[in-house]
């Protein structure tokens, strides 16, 4: 005899053994005990959930002689002779081929015609949503008002293209996703039955990546089981069938990804490649051990929502201190977008490596979600810049960029101390020439001029104004963090806050006052304080004096 398929052998042949699906199964049973049978069922749900399957079933049940608690008893001639498929009761129609208006008007037809035998004819139309738009037509008045021994049940994996006027007249039950629990539980039990060892781990993983389809499951576990004939199925048996990739590669693939490490990350999609493994199953899975990371980081208690071993809860756990929330979230919609676009792409390669480089360098990619990540590379290459040029001494108090405490000697960029050789800059002018700066153009408003001298009183809160903006009390502390500091005159400290919001905040009386307050604490001395709002669509530096780069940036010249 030739093989059978392990969805097919162990189709269940009672309501008991379809599993995930309780709500649905305990509604028909009482039904059918109760004798209160409808005549229309339409059922929904993905593919492999168990709708054909249920209405088989019920289709047994109804015409059953003796039935157990609401199921077929599976002895009787007819439980027999419908399982066989020999049964003129139950007709099964193939929507998707039979979909015209002819077909349907040959089922107007038979159901005038009585059962020869039991007590109902039932009409199975799988993939409903394949008929065309006159056939539905055609369908409604008989699904409305059959014979008394009639029942249609209608099946599909499309219910949003079932007309309302056909869904209206019968009774309508969602199939839902089976859990990863409940399809690990079925297939252990088979195994069993089937006397094959595999390891629970693999089971787990063919259960995942069934994405809730008992059906798909049995076919994946099918197919791994053959290719591993006679041995023990581990998890790394069933990675290699299925081209899966493992999670300590999706840990070295993020770490490589979180330090823009670009030949790192090409490396790895190279070995992957080389091993066969399969690029759209790469991308699927690497977005579920991104979403695992989320997790991670925003509960409390990752432990109850996700389903991993501890090994790995730890691991992620560390991952998730590397990077944060935002970056998670654009990587998880780049790599959904990605998953969709391998589907039909010929080159999937280059997309996957395309789409792994912009990871890498943030500057490529022009979306909003992406500034966060921008800025932070830019802070990264400063923070690496400025500790390679204090490493060689380039960096000297008071100096600039290796040149002795003082400055360039002789002014600026070969200029002249105080001035510039074509008369371009005055000496002591402190700034440019009056309606220009450098890259300027003629007519563009005139530069704001650097002071010549800062009081020691608005320098001292200069130095110290973050960590006294941390003692200020909520939500005035939160905004003066994205603060930029000027001169307001003498001894009177500029705060330019970029959002009207926050001016509005810091500038009511009471919260300058606080301000001033901690700062007198500070240094000592009492400085005021005057709360401005950046323009819209302007600069800082276009308006104002950044004395922060001024006091830290300045140059003395030395006797």
């Amino acid at each position: 005899m030739s093989y059978t398929a392990l969805y097919r052998k162990f189709r269940p042949s009672e309501f008991g053994d379809v599993k995930g699906q309780e709500h649905i199964v305990t509604t028909l049973q009482n039904q059918i005990k109760a004798n209160r049978i409808g005549h229309a069922y339409l059922f929904c749900g993905t593919r492999g959930t168990g709708k054909t399957t249920a209405a088989k079933i019920f289709a047994r049940a109804v015409n059953c002689e003796h039935p157990v608690d609401g199921s077929p008893c599976g002895e009787c001639e007819m439980c027999r002779s419908i399982a066989a498929g020999t049964s003129m009761n139950v007709i099964e129609i193939d929507a998707a081929s039979n979909n015209g208006v002819d077909n349907i008007r040959e089922i107007k037809e038979e159901v005038a015609y009585r059962p020869t035998e039991g007590r109902y004819k039932v009409y199975i139309i799988d993939e409903v949503h394949m008929l065309s738009s006159g056939a539905f037509n055609a369908l409604l008045k008989t699904l409305e008002e059959p014979p008394e021994y009639v029942i249609f049940i209608l099946a599909t994996t499309e219910v949003h293209k079932i007309p309302v006027t056909i869904m209206s007249r019968c009774q309508h039950y969602d199939f839902r996703r089976i859990t990863i629990e409940t399809i690990s539980a079925r297939l252990k039990e088979l195994m069993e039955a089937e006397q094959v060892e595999v390891e629970d781990k693999a089971i787990r993983y063919i259960a995942k990546a069934a994405d809730g389809s008992m059906r798909d499951a049995l076919s994946l576990l099918d197919q791994c089981i053959a290719f591993y004939l006679g041995q023990k199925l581990t998890y790394d048996n069933v990675l290699e069938v299925l081209g899966a990739v493992d999670t300590d590669v999706f840990s070295r693939l993020l770490r490589s990804l979180i330090g823009r490490k670009v030949p790192q990350v090409l490396d790895t999609v190279e070995d992957l490649v080389m091993q066969g493994r399969e690029l759209l199953q790469l991308s699927v899975d690497f977005t579920w051990y991104l979403r695992n990371l989320l997790l991670v980081k925003t509960s409390d208690m990752p432990e109850d929502v996700l389903d991993v071993s501890s090994e790995n809860l730890a691991q992620l756990k560390e991952e998730s201190e590397m990077i944060e929330a935002d970056a998670l979230l654009r990587y998880i919609r780049i790599f959904s977008e990605l998953s969709e676009q391998l589907r039909f792409a010929t080159q999937k390669r280059v997309l996957l490596e395309v789409t792994l480089i912009k990871l890498c360098t943030p500057a490529m990619e022009v979306r909003t979600d992406s500034l966060l990540d921008r800025i932070r590379a830019l802070e990264e290459k400063l923070e690496k810049g400025l500790a390679a040029a204090q490493a060689q001494g380039g960096m000297q108090p008071g100096g600039f960029q290796g040149y002795p405490e003082g400055g360039y000697p002789g002014g600026f960029g070969g200029c002249p101390e105080g001035g510039d050789p074509q008369g371009g800059y005055p000496a002591g002018s402190g700034g440019y020439p009056q309606g220009a700066y450098p890259g300027g153009r003629p007519g563009e408003a005139r530069k704001p001029e650097v002071p010549l001298a800062i009081p020691e009183e608005v320098q001292e809160v200069v130095k110290n104004f973050r960590s006294i903006a941390e003692e200020v009390s909520a939500p005035v502390s939160t905004y003066l963090k994205k603060a930029r500091l000027s001169l307001g005159g003498e001894n009177r400290l500029m705060v330019v806050l970029p959002d009207g919001l926050g001016a509005s905040i810091v500038g009511t009386e009471e919260h300058k006052k606080e301000l001033e307050e901690r700062i007198e604490q500070r240094i000592g001395k009492k400085v005021q304080v005057e709360v401005r709002e950046m323009e819209e669509g302007r600069h800082f530096e276009d308006t104002f004096v950044d004395i922060e780069k001024k006091i830290n940036m300045e140059i003395t010249v030395e006797d």
